[in-house]
């Protein structure tokens, strides 16, 4: 149910018709760089204020993981390349704000898999992260990636893969690995991707975002 989230966000009941949206990058304690890829979100803004007709603030929001003001956010992204660690208080507002209806994407900027795993057993010690089939509409929104999520940066080699957090058969965290959507979000001359790259990261970030506004 999102019944507790959309107390605070009715302007996601008419996405086209209010201009309010914001969406927010998460900040953690334990070190880690959670303020990285500082021109993605309002990068990825700008492509779907442009691709998908919505009408996200331009400028992303800052949402510490124990505060109140998550729950103004329909989408929180995470990022970083190494420690996070969560308190008791902010593993249970995190897990307020997701049961309530809120979103998590974490977008592993390289070194942040072994500290994440650990933190979100701490916001949902019963769920395990397992991988997002390809077939989830999460793939599917606008633009179709029928393989899944694209690979943007090397990192180890690895292919990229998507895995989730489902609660209640509802997708409340994805976390993208071994992808790095945030540097093909990036303004072009921070990292270089390629063109065709960077605008499949786009395409994939819009998905994830029509995703979270439009599901139930």
């Amino acid at each position: 149910m999102r019944l507790t989230l959309l107390i605070y966000l009715v302007p996601l009941l008419t996405l086209h018709a209010q201009p309010a949206i914001k969406i927010a990058k998460l900040k953690y304690n334990g070190g880690g760089d959670w303020y990285a890829n500082k021109t993605a979100l309002p990068n990825l803004i700008e492509f779907c204020n442009k691709e998908l007709g919505t009408s996200i603030q331009a400028e992303d929001a800052v949402a510490e993981a124990g505060s109140s003001d998550i729950f103004n956010y329909p989408y929180v992204y995470m990022t970083g390349h190494g420690n996070v660690v969560f308190s008791a208080n902010e593993a249970q507002n995190l897990r307020n704000y997701l049961i309530g209806g809120g979103f998590l994407h974490i977008d592993d900027n390289y070194g942040l898999d072994k500290f994440i795993r650990l933190e979100l057993k701490k916001v949902f010690p019963e769920l395990e992260l397992i991988e997002v089939p390809y077939s989830h509409p999460i793939y599917h929104q606008k633009f179709k990636f029928p393989n899944g999520l694209p690979k943007i940066h090397e990192h180890d080699g690895k292919p990229a893969q998507g895995f989730g957090l489902f609660y209640e058969g509802r997708l409340v965290v994805f976390y993208s690995y071994e992808c790095d959507l945030g540097n093909g979000w990036e303004d072009q001359r921070i990292h270089h991707v390629p063109t065709e790259k960077r605008q499949q990261a786009l395409q994939m970030g819009a998905n994830i975002l029509a995703y979270c506004f439009i599901t139930d």
